[in-house]
């Protein structure tokens, strides 16, 4: 009796009721946990499956049909296997639209990214009006894509072009180049646009990868003599290579179905000469009304695209192994 008491004297003689074991607690903790995560979740799953998976396994399927405009009225889509794919790819045009579209991707990233990390380069130094400057500089990237295609096709014309109109008020120079009506200037003036275009891009991410490598680390490599280009290549190159990747790989992917720029500036001509792998697709859809043809062009740009992610990102992750 004494020893039951007891606990009772020492709460004031109120006996309180023993709490619950925390593994009891647990379980429900965790199951509310995930409920909430799921929550969270779900909403972004359907998001992805709405307007990503179902647009993406429609074009797949899309490839192997006769897909055309009384399929919107019947319903019907003939099964046709590779007929697309053989069709699209026996085009007369379909080689130099391979072609031109690997050398607008290869010269647009180039001068991108290079013009780009030069800039980010020069901006890492802190100097006045730095910040005013850079605002500028996304000026291309904040301009509706039509109205910058518009201004530069005046930039370019011939006759009354501001550019030709600057190279003729030069000494010694007698010429008026037809940036977007040659078959061997066309496909450069093209380039040239795109990269004005994609500068503020590479710039901004690479700006952002300069500024999280610590100063601490090139005071330390100025200490053994680590400066300027050594710096860059000891230091900068290797801390910045995650973000030059990820630029690179989204470059890539988005350059390779730029559609907008081409056909605002010279509509594919002349002579096909900037025609594209997804201006091409573009015009078997929106234009012949061949939706079968355009989606197997699609889907060979997207195999394009995951064959150079998939090639550069095992690269790359052998080079840092190294």
């Amino acid at each position: 009796m004494a020893d039951l008491a007891a606990p009772r004297r020492a709460t004031g003689g109120v006996s309180t009721p023993p709490a619950a074991p925390a593994a009891r607690r647990g379980p429900s903790k965790r199951v509310a946990g995930r409920a909430v995560e799921v929550a969270f979740l779900v909403p972004a799953v359907l998001y992805l499956v709405l307007f990503f998976g179902y647009p993406i396994v429609k074009n797949v399927v899309m490839g192997f049909q006769e897909y055309t405009t009384r399929t919107f009225f019947t319903g019907e889509a003939p099964w046709v296997g590779l007929a697309n794919y053989a069709h699209v790819v026996g085009d007369a045009v379909f080689t130099r639209s391979v072609v031109n579209t690997v050398l607008f991707t290869a010269g647009s990233i180039a001068g991108q990214f290079v013009v780009g990390l030069a800039i980010a380069l020069f901006f890492h130094k802190r100097f006045a009006l730095s910040g005013v400057l850079r605002s500028l500089i996304l000026l291309p990237w904040l301009i509706p894509m039509i109205a910058g295609t518009a201004v530069w096709r005046w930039i370019l014309d011939t006759d009354n072009g501001a550019l030709n109109r600057i190279l003729s008020a030069l000494p010694f120079v007698d010429v008026r180049p037809e940036w977007l009506t040659s078959t061997s200037l066309a496909l450069v003036a093209v380039i040239g646009v795109n990269i004005w275009l994609g500068i503020p891009f590479n710039m901004t991410i690479l700006y952002g990868g300069l500024q999280e490598i610590p100063e601490e680390l090139y005071e330390a490599g100025a200490l053994d003599g680590a400066t300027g280009w050594r710096a860059f290549r000891h230091i900068t190159w290797p801390l910045l290579r995650p973000v030059v990747t990820v630029v690179l790989v989204l470059g890539v992917v988005y350059t390779l179905k730029v559609l907008d720029v081409i056909l605002g500036l010279t509509g594919g001509g002349p002579a096909n000469a900037t025609q594209t792998i997804a201006l091409a697709s573009y015009m078997s859809s929106f234009r012949e009304f061949d939706f079968g043809a355009g989606a197997a062009l699609g889907n060979i740009l997207i195999v394009m695209s995951l064959a150079f992610a998939i090639v550069y990102l095992r690269a790359n992750r052998r080079a840092v192994d190294e």
